[in-house]
């Protein structure tokens, strides 16, 4: 029987717009890119109220709310919503699909209008720096002037850094989660791997696969590889250990089928289902290239046009983000003199810290979102006088 869901929200459906103009960091230019995008609540008549929730390397605009179409949940259904930490009945929400992405903003399936054919492998490189700008072009579509938060975690702390020191004047409040300044060679080498296992596939055919022949096999790979790194040690063992899954079937090449083979099998195959090899390709590739400081000559003179306040959040069995690389984030912005808030929580999830049900987290963003929107519109109110 398919499973069931429910959303305090209901049913939502994202939309798609088209805006022209755009050049990315390498230097492409596109004549216009697609944009898909949710909102959720009601912007305010001071138009102070808008947070921007930046998605993850799977994510999309679905941040919350049922599909209308689908009936899938948003992926961050637990957080965003009435009453909970992001509250749609005081805040102003946008999520969008980051450009590169395979979920209606424009990526390498994407139509090249100058071939008619699918980009494919012909998509240029593109960069955090391209998501955080095609997500200011879509405030500009939307008459938003200024971010009372922009908030994510894993790529989604990229962006929402990146927000911070692209576009100072714009964001008051800066929440990377679970996220760091560039990644490291063990980060760069896992998602190395995963890219190799999709171009390995028979199927992938240079990037020009069709729809009934992907390279799915190398994509559930690249998954499998994923999950292993947002699990802490401790829960795998906790949750698997050492269980057998099933006896063994007559097609088993070995005699034991664990359970945790069982669980990556069903994550690999799940995420072909909704997900493009080629897009995979390049947001890892994104992800590895991405450094805070990338392409500015002066790093000191960035930090110091920074104006947003920093609640920075990282996880204890976090292994792939650790939390030191969060606390590099929060010394390079203390040493500059900003203002940080820094909160390494005590959790056993790992990586998935922040997409699982999690109180402490919880509790943390919507009490510094709650003082913070006090703060923010009493400031408000102080210039209006003026």
């Amino acid at each position: 029987m398919p499973k069931k869901y429910s959303s305090d929200i209901g049913f939502v459906s994202t939309k798609t717009v088209r805006l022209p103009g755009f050049t990315t960091y390498f230097g492409h230019t596109f004549p216009y890119v697609d944009i898909n995008y949710l909102t959720l609540g009601t912007l305010n008549e001071s138009k102070n109220n808008v947070i921007l929730v930046a998605h993850a390397l799977s994510g999309n605009a679905l941040v919350a709310g049922m599909d209308e179409q689908t009936g899938a949940v948003g992926w961050w259904e637990d957080y965003v919503g009435p009453g909970k930490a992001i509250d749609t009945n005081k805040f102003y929400v946008i999520c969008s699909n980051v450009i590169g992405g395979c979920n209606g903003s424009t990526g390498p399936t994407s139509i090249n209008p100058e071939t008619n054919q699918p980009y494919n492998m012909s998509f240029p490189p593109i960069t955090i720096q391209d998501m955080v700008k095609a997500q200011a072009l879509l405030l500009d579509y939307l008459g938003i002037q200024k971010l009372f938060a922009v908030i994510g975690g894993s790529m989604g702390g990229m962006q929402a850094l990146t927000w911070a020191l692209h576009y100072p004047d714009l964001v008051h409040l800066c929440i990377p989660i679970a996220t760091c300044m560039a990644h490291n060679a063990m980060q760069i080498a896992f998602n190395e791997v995963g890219r190799q296992a999709i171009m390995s596939d028979p199927n992938w055919n240079q990037g020009n696969y069709t729809p009934d022949k992907r390279p799915e096999h190398g994509l559930a790979v690249a998954r499998m590889i994923g999950h292993i790194t947002y699990l802490s040690a401790e829960i795998m063992e906790k949750k698997f250990g050492r269980k057998i899954q099933r006896n063994p079937l007559p097609t088993d090449i070995f005699p034991v089928f664990f359970s945790v083979e069982s669980y990556l099998h069903y994550q690999g195959e799940s995420f072909v289902k909704r997900f493009d090899p080629n897009s995979y390709l390049y947001i890892t590739k994104a992800l590895d290239m991405f450094d805070w400081f990338q392409g500015i000559e002066n790093p000191e003179d960035a930090l110091d046009k920074i104006k947003s306040k920093f609640l920075v959040i990282s996880f204890d069995s976090d292994w792939l983000y650790p939390p030191e690389q969060s606390k590099q984030i929060v010394r390079l912005l203390k040493r500059a003199n900003k203002s940080v808030t820094y909160m390494n929580l005590n959790t056993n999830y790992g990586h998935d810290s922040f997409l699982i049900p999690n109180k402490e987290l919880s509790t943390v963003i919507a009490s510094f979102l709650d003082l913070e929107f006090n703060l923010y519109s009493k400031m408000g109110e102080t210039l209006h006088a003026l």
